[in-house]
């Protein structure tokens, strides 16, 4: 079952390879051919060949070669089939298939890209021209942000409305379960659709292709979390995602240098500041799959973190990706206390001046040391060599490392051989707690099934609102949290209401993200089953110990989760949710 041969055949006609891979890689002409670095390898000497004649490609350094086809699969990590429909989206080419399914699964990722791209022109407009969007529009200018920047980036504005994005797409004809599949909406209590954003500034969050996959929400007030981003949805994978890279593409192969910043407007400042080749992350920490995308592009990469989590944040993190991707990895000197988008209101050249004289990850960790050092004193130069021995303990290269070692030595006039033996020495773990000695208590532990329940009530409430109840819990931790993460308007409060081991569990899940391995549907049923199979295994032991007369009704279904769980977790949410209707009013009884 796929994709008919002729219409394969069709995108590979119609599809221009030079400009493809021109999307990735930067191309010369060369004679009949073009020719540029291999995305596939690392290489300082140009190897890669691309035939537009006949439609392939080839590296004489690492012997990939292909088609069109093979090029986006290698790029992209697509099977054949997403590759394909990629191609004859861009190409205008009209696909048919030997499977009513699979026919199905496009045409429902295109309609879903439809909703998502009439609520960004929704959102863009409101934040244009409607009143509501009037406190956002402010706050943009207060940033250095004027209307064209608003218009460039397609920013929106989303109403403290309950459904209005919803009713808005009713109109224009999209389904409910279109709406809440693209991540706009999700189905409260009451079994309405209620719009998933509300009341925040919206950056419309676009796949490498261009394509609207979803939001990043920036709230104005000091209620719920800063930043609220698209659940993933069958458009949206926020590990693969770049916010920028739509734009910034085509200026990162041309420069050969691509610069990550850490928010939505660090991007927006750095391209108005000149510096179109920026990135950011949506909403997740910076991952394995963003270096190998971006590593397609370029193998240069400046970081524009504000300076404490440039010089601080996974050191051995980025020393790895550098050797395993063959990657240089800079860092891009701001001012201290300022993000990209700070610096870039106040002084937008300065944006321009630190990337320009961005240096490497090492010298920009020891030049932090060595510029709050007392260079007039020996008790300051020594003070000065304790603080840089970590940082050169941390470069994973001898020769690399050696090399620091004496420009330290240098600059501090402190024998070479005493920073060897300080870094060989290794020292006893500073213990935890304060600067007193005081030991912290550990980290509060629930059942791990309890606890991720939590953790999606905290960040996506949407996934338990209608079904996850105090009853449902078997740690008495957890239940207590629980209760005060439901009784509460908002996270805050329900923090400043909790005491104890509870308050501890709410402080640490609220800055755990969830982990989403699988779809949203697939993450529901999971937390379900989860949740649900314990809570009922407890009651019926207390059943089977009173003699309660109805412990047989509670085996059939429990036997029904079990059975049907153990076919995968869409099978068993059913069953689950049976129990659902019944534990409550069972434990309360």
């Amino acid at each position: 079952m796929g994709i008919l041969d002729e219409d394969i055949a069709r995108v590979r006609e119609t599809t221009d390879i030079v400009a493809l891979i021109g999307e990735h890689v930067a191309l010369k002409r060369s004679g009949g051919r073009f020719t540029g670095l291999c995305p596939f390898h690392g290489e300082k000497t140009a190897s890669f060949s691309v035939n537009a004649a006949l439609g392939f490609y080839y590296c004489f350094g690492c012997q990939e070669s292909g088609d069109a086809i093979t090029f986006v699969r290698k790029i992209e990590g697509l099977d054949f089939a997403e590759a394909v429909e990629r191609l004859a989206a861009k190409a205008g080419v009209t696909l048919r298939y030997d499977s009513a399914g699979a026919t199905q699964d496009r045409r429902k990722k295109e309609r879903l890209t439809e909703t998502v791209s009439a609520a960004v022109e929704y959102y863009h407009r409101l934040l244009l021209e409607d009143a509501s969007g009037g406190h956002a529009r402010g706050y943009l200018r207060s940033r250095g942000f004027d209307g064209d920047a608003a218009r460039q980036f397609s920013l929106g504005w989303s109403p403290d409305g309950y459904d209005t994005l919803v009713r808005h797409l009713y109109t224009l004809k999209f389904s409910r379960d279109d709406i809440v599949a693209a991540g706009l909406a999700f189905v409260n209590r009451a079994q309405k659709a209620q719009d998933f954003f509300r009341a925040r500034l919206l950056f419309p969050i676009f796949d490498r292709a261009g394509a609207p996959v979803g939001f990043g929400g920036r709230t104005l007030t000091d209620d719920g979390p800063k930043y609220k981003n698209t659940m993933d949805t069958p458009l949206y994978h926020k590990s693969r995602l770049l916010y920028g890279l739509n734009w910034a593409k085509a200026e990162i192969g041309a420069r050969d240098e691509v610069v990550i910043c850490e928010g939505y407007t660090d991007v927006m400042g750095f391209a108005l500041a000149g510096i179109p080749n920026a990135v950011a992350t949506c909403g997740t920490a910076l991952a394995d799959d963003h270096v190998q995308i971006l590593k397609s592009f370029t193998r240069h990469v400046v970081l524009a973190y504000d300076a404490d989590s440039a010089g601080q944040n996974a050191a051995e993190k980025w020393y790895q990706w550098e050797q395993r991707f063959d990657i240089e990895v800079k860092v891009a000197a701001l001012p201290n206390g300022q993000d990209p988008g700070d610096v870039f209101k106040d002084d937008p050249a300065a944006l321009v001046k630190a990337v320009e004289g961005a240096s490497r990850f090492a010298q920009f960790k020891i030049d932090r040391v060595l510029a709050t050092a007392d260079m007039t004193t020996p008790e300051g130069k020594a003070r000065a060599a304790d603080q840089v021995v970590p940082v050169l303990r941390e470069i994973p290269n001898e020769l690399v490392r050696e090399q620091y070692i004496q420009m330290v030595s240098g600059t501090l006039g402190i024998e070479h051989g005493w920073f060897k033996q300080a870094i060989a020495r290794r020292g006893a773990p500073r213990p935890r707690g304060d600067d007193t000695g005081e030991r912290r208590p550990p980290p509060v532990t629930v059942d791990r099934r309890e606890e991720d329940a939590l953790r999606w009530a905290i960040h996506q409430p949407e996934l338990v609102v209608d079904w996850l109840e105090s009853s449902l819990f078997v740690d008495p931790v957890a239940r207590e949290a629980f209760e005060h993460l439901w009784s509460a308007d908002e996270l805050h409060e329900a923090i400043e209401g909790a005491e104890g081991p509870a308050r501890s569990l709410l402080e640490r899940l609220a800055v755990e993200e969830p982990i989403a391995d699988d779809e949203p549907e697939t993450v529901r049923a999971r937390l379900v089953v989860n949740i649900v199979r314990p809570a009922a295994e407890r009651l019926q032991e207390e059943f089977r110990r009173t003699g309660d007369e109805r412990l047989s009704e509670l085996t059939v279904l429990l036997d029904q989760l079990r059975n049907s769980a153990g076919a995968g977790w869409a099978g068993g949410e059913a069953a689950a949710m049976q129990l659902v209707r019944c534990i409550p009013s069972w434990t309360t009884s």
